[in-house]
């Protein structure tokens, strides 16, 4: 049955039950409306980083991967490179859902 209803907003608990009027979790007793859970025009979807944690704009990540930079000239960025006021975009391609001013490299 909890297949048809959204993971809960707070945790992502998939274990959530009708209650009432409204939807609630057993993991970490949050309750909300069915209605407040529909997407939104303009949303944009979750993305978590590297460990499961959900972003959100202006947060600040760190690489946890040294990258090659394609057009850069051979330069890289280096693994432990932190990455501040991140910003989310609804319309990225492959994965790339983040835009961001990387030290010594600019926007990207």
């Amino acid at each position: 049955m909890s297949d048809l209803l959204p993971p809960c907003p707070e945790c992502g608990s998939e274990y959530t039950y009708e209650s009432a009027t409204l939807l609630a979790c057993p993991m970490c007793a949050h309750e909300w409306s069915p209605e407040s859970s529909a997407p939104q025009p303009g949303d944009v979807a979750e993305i978590r980083d590297s460990v499961g944690n959900i972003l959100r704009d202006g947060d600040s990540v760190s690489v946890v991967k040294s990258l090659k930079v394609k057009g850069g000239g051979g330069k890289m960025i280096k693994i432990g490179t932190k990455v501040g006021g991140i910003r989310l975009i609804s319309d990225g391609v492959d994965g790339h859902d983040i835009e961001a001013k990387v030290p010594g490299f600019g926007s990207m």
